[in-house]
């Protein structure tokens, strides 16, 4: 879903027959400043999105930017100004705040355990746990903080888990079933398949034919020897139940990628608020 349609449903949802309350209040004409207040401490994104809103509603609205995506930002800076009608500026205050809010969240999250391992070269990447229609933007912020993504959806990368392994009747069963399928329609995608434990791991390094083995939940210690039993011969991916608590040890284990699902889906939005700039504030008497 492209970002214009995004914007134009959300703006639908929120605003149904009119934002009745600025039609009340606020004179048709009236124009009027607003600054958009960052209250956390983090990373900032979503500036781009915001100025394709105000573009959207209305293109007499105009920015003044003094921060851009992936700039660290503190409680008290100012990102942007906007300015132009007040009924437009308030018609579209709450969508600005809950896309940069919580891009800004992923963002800081993602910032942050990629500083815990950033001496290491294991390299944090994200998962398909995303807020449906929004996939893009989150992996967006997801790379806005320093990580890296992981496969857009279902259709740019095999992946092999374990309900595929189960029901093709067990995992060399299941990769013989993508080469059948690549034969049969010309696809050619990279391969990545979950193992749950070495027995697992065995039977792939021994039929091969994949380019990527995801090591589900192992433990740091039982990664380590999976790492030094893979030997550099696929590429190699941890995942589950991976935190800022328990990162590093698993990045020193010498895996390459660290798949980390919160990222997009169990992360605090990042607070901030649009707040109208008074007459006073102007220097108008």
């Amino acid at each position: 879903m492209t970002l214009d349609l995004i914007i134009k449903n959300a703006l639908t949802e929120d605003i149904g027959d009119g934002d009745h309350t600025s039609l009340a209040t606020i004179d048709e004409d009236a124009k009027g400043k607003a600054r958009l207040i960052i209250k956390d401490d983090g990373i900032l994104c979503g500036i781009s999105v915001a100025e394709k809103i105000y573009t959207l509603t209305d293109s007499g609205l105009k920015m003044k930017v003094f921060l851009l995506d992936g700039d660290p930002v503190k409680k008290g800076d100012c990102a942007f100004e906007v300015s132009g009608k007040i009924r437009s500026i308030l018609l579209t205050e709450r969508l600005v705040l809950n896309f940069m809010q919580r891009l800004s969240g992923i963002a800081t999250v993602t910032r942050h355990l990629v500083n815990l391992i950033k001496d290491l070269q294991t390299q944090i990447i994200d998962t398909r746990k995303t807020t449906p229609n929004l996939r893009e933007l989150e992996k967006y912020a997801v790379r806005t903080g320093g990580g890296k993504n992981h496969r857009k959806g279902l259709y740019d990368m095999i992946m092999i888990k374990d309900n595929h392994i189960d029901f093709a009747g067990g995992t060399v069963q299941a990769i013989e079933a993508i080469h059948t399928y690549f034969k049969r329609t010309g696809k050619k995608l990279k391969i990545e398949i979950e193992v749950r434990n070495f027995n697992e791991l065995e039977q792939v390094l021994k039929y091969g034919k994949v380019d990527r083995i995801m090591l589900d939940n192992f433990t740091p210690e039982n990664l380590k020897k999976a790492i030094l039993i893979i030997d550099g011969r696929f590429e190699t991916e941890a995942s589950g139940g991976i935190n800022e608590k328990n990162i590093r040890s698993y990045a020193e284990t010498g895996v390459d990628f660290i798949s980390i699902g919160a990222l997009t889906h169990h992360i605090k939005s990042l607070d901030m608020s649009l707040k109208a700039v008074k007459n006073e504030e102007l220097g108008v008497i």
